[in-house]
């Protein structure tokens, strides 16, 4: 588990004209339920389709067709819920949330206001070595998402796609405890790394399956101290929400924007106005949306066509009990078992599939040397490529023979990348390749002997200024690897140096 131990990070301040500012800023993110099926109806969630294709009578509120819930949503929100070591509730009720959608069909949204399945919980979000940020979460509750109006199609018409109406959704909703951009940005990062870990979110921004509205409003210094001491949001000030952001970049850039804006009004003897804004990245600005609704403005209502949802806690136990093993505990047992940096660490559990391809690699073999092979040489290359772990031309059995003739003295550590880069190429077992092209490292003493007197023979001005300063040997290593196609043992060459040249 992540060191208890660690500090905060510090509140952003930003200096105003007149006064000095921090950032409060709370995220309700939108997860798609990694499902097959949407929340209410047997109509596909494939991405892609063509436009009104996935769509069933539900769907598309035909007369008559009633929505029957889920239960592998259900499991998925259960699961996160765990994962976010937050309380389950054994009962949870559906709620209409009554707003024009010219998208939903209905004409309301299916969702949980009174009643969510989640409770609190939270997510650590590692800003650094010894520096995180413990960020609470208020709720996790299952909605039904909209679907998309097209607005520049034909000068004349809007049209709308129906395919992701009824989706499954997970709102996950924070507290107001992050206090930078980067930190916002961060703990969205985290939530998609644990919903990745746990298989209920692919968190594919980029097709809209993971989103984040971001609540901001600024406050003077030991204002927010204030409000974790009392519970009173009011010294918060008042927060504008920023909806739809599906871009770790844009967010940063939004909250920047937005608590400047704020400090503007402010200083300027105004008042902020609670809203809901959008933010335009060509402009690098937020724009007023709507002005803010509360939850009255909604008309909620208990859904009449779902029965409040009950669920067993052996069920939940279940489902408990499946967990893999999360992000954060990985990560320790990658320092603690393999010895690696938490810096190392890190970067190897960031992905669940990094993760496993490590620890295949690194299976009965020194682990900071597997480590510095998937992190230096295999990601690199598949960064200058543009291709993630899953693609990778290399197995994990392919890199790991690699290592293994390191370690036996077969072939040396320069060899050793000109090996990888064959395999990554052309593929292939890593013995047959050094067999087949002559690559195995010189381990012949006297063949290495042969080749360093050759080279001091040639070099006698240079022998004398090795004799006067030993750090000149290193040239002569040099020109034996060189000479013997890099194929001698370094450590040999280096010693046998040494020894002609008396030093």
């Amino acid at each position: 588990m992540l060191d208890l131990a660690y500090e905060a990070p510090k509140p952003k301040v930003i200096s105003g004209a007149k006064a000095e500012w921090e950032l409060v800023i709370g995220l309700e993110v939108h997860a798609q339920v990694a499902s097959n099926a949407k929340l209410f109806s047997g109509a596909s969630t494939a991405f892609g389709a063509e436009p009104n294709s996935n769509v069933a009578f539900v769907d598309a509120a035909m007369p008559g067709m009633l929505p029957v819930i889920n239960e592998f949503c259900v499991a998925q929100a259960v699961r996160t819920g765990l994962g976010l070591k937050a309380a389950i509730n054994l009962v949870s009720a559906f709620d209409r949330k009554n707003y024009f959608y010219p998208d939903l069909p209905q004409g309301y949204q299916i969702s949980q206001l009174y009643h969510p399945i989640v409770g609190e919980g939270e997510v650590i979000v590692d800003m650094g070595p010894g520096v995180a940020r413990r960020v609470r979460i208020e709720r996790i509750h299952l909605e039904q998402d909209a679907g998309k109006s097209i607005h520049d199609m034909d000068p004349a018409m809007s049209f709308v796609d129906l395919n992701r109406t009824g989706v499954a959704l997970m709102e996950i909703v924070s507290r107001p405890d992050l206090r930078g951009p980067e930190e916002a940005a961060a703990y969205v990062g985290k939530l998609r790394q644990i919903m990745r870990y746990l298989g209920t979110c692919d968190g594919n921004m980029q097709n809209g399956n993971l989103r984040a509205d971001v609540n901001v409003s600024v406050c003077r210094p030991g204002d927010y101290e204030k409000y974790r001491e009392t519970g009173d949001h009011s010294v918060l000030g008042t927060r504008c929400e920023i909806k739809n952001m599906n871009s770790m970049r844009f967010i940063q850039q939004a909250i920047e924007y937005e608590a400047r804006r704020q400090i503007a009004i402010l200083e300027d003897g105004g008042s902020i106005v609670q809203e809901t804004r959008l933010y335009d990245p060509d402009k690098g600005e937020t724009r007023s949306m709507r002005s803010k609704e509360e939850a009255h403005d909604y008309r909620y209502f208990p859904c009449p066509d779902l029965l409040p949802l009950e669920i067993e806690q052996a069920w939940v136990d279940d489902i408990k009990a499946s967990l893999p093993e999360l992000p954060d505990e990985k990560k320790a047992r990658f320092v603690n078992d393999f010895g690696l940096t938490e810096y190392d660490a890190g970067v190897l559990t960031a992905d669940v599939d990094s993760a496993a391809y490590f620890e295949s690699v690194a299976e009965g073999r020194d682990g900071k040397t597997a480590a510095n092979w998937v992190i230096n040489e295999l990601f690199g290359r598949l960064k200058k490529d543009d291709r993630d772990i899953t693609g990778s031309p290399v197995s994990p059995d392919q890199l790991g023979k690699i290592i293994d003739l390191i370690t036996s003295g077969d072939i040396s550590g320069k060899i050793a990348k000109d090996l990888f880069e064959l395999v990554y190429v052309e593929g292939g077992d890593p013995a047959e390749i050094v067999e087949a092209r002559g690559m195995r490292q010189v381990t012949d003493l006297s063949a290495i002997e042969v080749a360093v007197d050759e080279i001091i023979a040639q070099n006698p001005a240079q022998v004398e200024k090795a004799k006067q300063n030993p750090k000149l040997a290193g040239w002569f290593v040099g020109q034996v690897m060189k000479a013997t196609g890099g194929k001698a043992n370094p450590q040999a060459v280096n010693e046998i140096v040494a020894r002609k040249l008396g030093v």
